[in-house]
């Protein structure tokens, strides 16, 4: 069943009010993201830990690739561009890496923190072809603005 936003927006409030730390949040979103909608097989967040690299961070699902720098994949396309990433075929998309051999479809968001300071990705995976719509990653995005632009 597809995410209610509006319910899971303000669930995400109530639960960070106050939180600065960013791995905090991130945990916290990884989760209430990951169960709010059957399409999200995987959820996560992968960190910015030095200048061109990811390392994987808080998620929920099966494993993650360990580290992926700006330079590979969905996740590393986000983090370059500075912008989401809406994947209907993982396959079609060149220098996808297969962190789960059953991922088909992939959004992926940059996070930002104060000052507009790249912090990472959130990777949300499915094993359905064209799952995420832009409907997805408005709402994400706007969630994830409000959560961690004083983070």
């Amino acid at each position: 069943m597809p995410a209610d936003y509006q319910t899971l927006s303000r669930t995400i409030k109530a639960l960070t009010a106050g939180e600065s730390d960013e791995v905090a949040l991130m945990a916290t979103l990884a989760c209430e993201i990951h169960h709010a909608d059957d399409r999200f097989d995987w959820t996560g967040f992968y960190r910015v830990t030095e200048p061109g690299v990811l390392k994987i961070g808080p998620y929920q699902g099966g494993h993650g690739c360990l580290v992926i720098p700006f330079s590979r994949g969905v996740c590393g396309a986000a983090a370059r561009e500075r912008r989401t990433q809406l994947v209907a075929d993982v396959e079609a998309f060149a220098g996808h890496i297969a962190c789960s051999s059953s991922t088909r479809s992939e959004l992926v968001i940059p996070v930002f923190g104060a000052g507009g300071r790249l912090i990472g990705v959130l990777d949300i995976d499915s094993n359905a072809p064209a799952a995420f719509t832009e409907e997805d990653a408005r709402a994400l995005e706007a969630i994830l603005a409000a959560t961690f632009s004083l983070a």
